[in-house]
């Protein structure tokens, strides 16, 4: 995606230009896999495991912060930056892995909005996932980057006031609450959750989709005083968004916590979770949690169908325009090879555990592929990765890889 180049203005109020990429980020960061992940902390360990979420953000920060520096300075999103800068027998295969990761990603999504229309209006599963699915085609087809954008900023609003009220029905132990924030802790046979919530929370579409969506605020890169702006907007803009996403992903444990936990109830499934909220806070509060996570469903498809077709486009060394048929075309087949995944496997819940298998081994290709480019001279400038920097996102991304293959390991070990 592309704007015409011009000069910023100025003013105390210049910032809210730049507000809105890393909240299409963040939509990734409290999708419906990771309101599982959360539910099934809270539900399980209380408020023990709140430090996750704390680290958890800390990493997406770094790494975010990283690729949209690659978006800013060179003007090319991650897909194209890897046509440009890497051999094509070696590019072409690890897109090609991305638009798989991608559609693994789409699958998960939709399987949310579509669970949340069986709470709200008991559609079955696999036609909730036929109305979601063309919901968000006809979303992205129809509206523009800057209708898509304010409408993920509504989206993720309404996410965030449903948990507002949710929490204001329940008592909160905020003490406790403040230390699980800050401390560490393994309760006996919480690896799997921990590993979950903590590898879960870097997804490869995202790195895509933020070193795209970025460049919506591109001015005129020819000047250095202007990048220098952009690069310092573009963090604040991040950490905002991210700081969004913790809050929320927060108020998903402390929920779990303060109802679950406290009545020994477990959470296995999300519908689950709907169905024991009732009793326990009433109706009201079981039907905005639904609402919310239909929500949480579709803007992460969205954003799922956006990053799919910035990585199709890239092959092609083209940037994300959704009136060219490279990006519908990366659109389409993230959705609907995900919704046609859905459609003929006897149990669509067992496509997330295959979504996942997906996710873990092509996560490791992406975020290696980022920061080799964004730390070569050659492709960044001035503005490569110092050498701290550098090591400290190989560290991040050897983590984030490894609690993905030890979940994937985990998960296989169950079934």
């Amino acid at each position: 995606m592309r704007t015409a180049k011009h000069h910023p203005g100025s003013g105390g109020l210049e910032i809210l230009k730049y507000i809105g990429p890393g909240l299409l980020v963040t939509v990734g960061f409290i999708d419906p896999g990771n309101w599982a992940s959360n539910l099934a902390a809270g539900a399980d360990y209380g408020y023990a495991l709140l430090w996750m979420v704390s680290l958890s953000t800390v990493m997406l920060i770094i790494l975010q912060h990283n690729v949209a520096h690659l978006g800013i300075v060179t003007g090319l999103c991650l897909s194209e930056a890897t046509m440009t800068y890497i051999k094509q027998r070696y590019a072409r295969p690890m897109l090609w892995t991305a638009m798989g990761a991608s559609v693994s990603t789409s699958l998960a999504e939709i399987l949310g909005g579509a669970i949340a229309l069986e709470m709200l209006f008991d559609i079955p599963v696999r036609i909730g996932s036929v109305f979601v699915s063309v919901f968000v085609v006809i979303m992205l087809f129809t509206n523009s980057y800057k209708l898509i954008e304010r409408w993920i900023i509504a989206f993720v609003s309404i996410i965030g006031l449903s948990f507002i009220y949710e929490l204001s029905l329940v008592d909160i132990e905020w003490g406790e609450a403040v230390k699980a924030w800050l401390t560490p802790s393994f309760p006996k046979g919480s690896m799997v959750v921990i590993m979950s919530v903590l590898g879960a929370v870097v997804m490869p579409h995202n790195l895509f989709l933020h070193s795209e969506v970025i460049q919506s605020r591109k001015w005129n890169l020819k000047n250095e005083n202007i990048i220098q702006k952009q690069l310092r907007y573009e963090f604040w803009d991040t950490l905002l968004s991210m700081l969004i996403g913790w809050a929320i992903n927060s108020a998903m444990i402390l929920l779990a916590a303060a109802t679950f936990f406290k009545n020994d109830s477990s959470v296995n499934e999300l519908q689950n979770a709907s169905v024991l909220l009732q009793p326990l806070l009433g109706n009201n509060a079981a039907i905005i949690f639904a609402v919310a996570l239909l929500f949480a469903g579709i803007a992460s498809t969205i954003t799922s169908g956006m990053a799919a077709g910035s990585i199709f486009a890239g092959i092609y060394k083209e940037s994300y325009d959704i009136k060219d048929s490279h990006s519908r075309w990366g659109v389409l087949l993230s959705l609907f090879v995900a919704l046609l995944i859905i459609m003929i496997v006897s149990n669509p819940f067992m496509g997330l555990i295959y979504s996942q298998m997906i996710l873990s081994i092509q996560l490791p290709i992406t975020i290696f592929l980022q920061v080799y480019l964004t730390s070569s001279e050659k492709v960044m400038g001035k503005y490569k990765n110092h050498f701290v920097t550098k090591w400290i996102l190989y560290l991040i991304g050897t983590i984030v890889s490894g609690l993905n293959v030890m979940l994937l390991v985990s998960m296989f070990w169950e079934f």
